[in-house]
């Protein structure tokens, strides 16, 4: 199992707007590609920024094959997407995580 972590630093005007986007939009999108079985979505309860707040995505994928596909398919699209909605007032890192 492979999990596909995105952490997401949004600014707080909008963060609801940003919340239901996820929900409604970019998460299904994401989970559509059909390279993922499962996802999870967390905020961070442990942020000093008080501009904005953090949220954990995490995407479970059986293996690397299916992570593969996803960055070289689907992820620009997404990633651009996502920026195009909410210039500026987000920033995102992603890591790659093995079960053990």
């Amino acid at each position: 199992m492979i999990l596909y972590n995105v952490t997401v630093a949004i600014d707080k005007k909008v963060e609801a707007e940003w919340i239901t986007w996820m929900k409604e939009v970019h998460i299904p999108e994401v989970m559509e590609t059909n390279q993922f079985e499962e996802h999870k979505f967390f905020k961070v309860l442990n942020t000093e920024d008080p501009q904005s707040s953090s949220y954990s995505v995490q995407y479970f994928a059986a293996d690397m094959k299916n992570i593969q596909m996803y960055m070289a398919a689907f992820a620009p699209e997404l990633q651009q997407k996502a920026l195009l909605k909410f210039p500026n007032q987000m920033a995102a890192f992603r890591t790659l995580l093995q079960s053990v």
